[in-house]
């Protein structure tokens, strides 16, 4: 089945990588997120359409909590939200219920807040596929690729090999 979902944390051009490198990803818009209530302001993010039958909602939940600062209330949280940003009240407790069952694995209490889904305002066009239209920038391999190796290291079966190739050959 395709679903989709919204995740805020970090930088959406490293949002956009790290979900963009995944088995069952069949989209992923890179912009600005909003929600609801007291989160209406917009905040860095994606919208990640993907297969369930491949990847699933747990799984993305779980990348999102390893590659961003799931656990930092830092200065910048108003660009970056940490959120999940679920479009049916299904998937808000899902992912409720996947936050819990993280947190063991994390030394530091989960910020990441389960929010509606709003709106979405996308990034312009020479800003999409920031990492793959060339990944030797800086601030790629400064900040982007670390995230990329942990996913091949701890989730490895869904990460898309042939996206990631280059990882291997900078690591040669």
């Amino acid at each position: 089945m395709i679903r989709q979902a919204g995740f805020g944390g970090g930088c959406h051009w490293c949002t956009e990588a790290v979900f963009s490198s995944l088995k069952g990803i069949l989209s992923v818009q890179q912009g600005w997120i909003a929600s609801t209530g007291s989160d209406t302001s917009f905040s860095e993010g994606v919208i990640v359409e993907f297969d369930d039958g491949i990847i699933s909602f747990s799984t993305l939940i779980a990348i999102h909590l390893h590659t961003h600062s799931s656990t930092s209330q830092h200065s910048m949280r108003n660009k970056y939200r940490s959120a999940i940003y679920t479009f049916d009240d299904k998937d808000a407790e899902s992912a409720k219920e996947a936050i819990q069952t993280l947190q063991p694995k994390f030394d530091k209490p989960i910020i990441t807040e389960v929010l509606p889904y709003n709106e979405f305002t996308s990034s312009r066009e020479e800003l999409l596929d920031y990492y793959f239209n060339d990944p030797q920038k800086p601030f790629c391999e400064l900040y982007i690729n670390p995230k990329l190796k942990l996913i091949m290291e701890r989730f490895s079966k869904i990460a898309d090999t042939d996206k990631l190739r280059h990882l291997k050959q900078l690591d040669a």
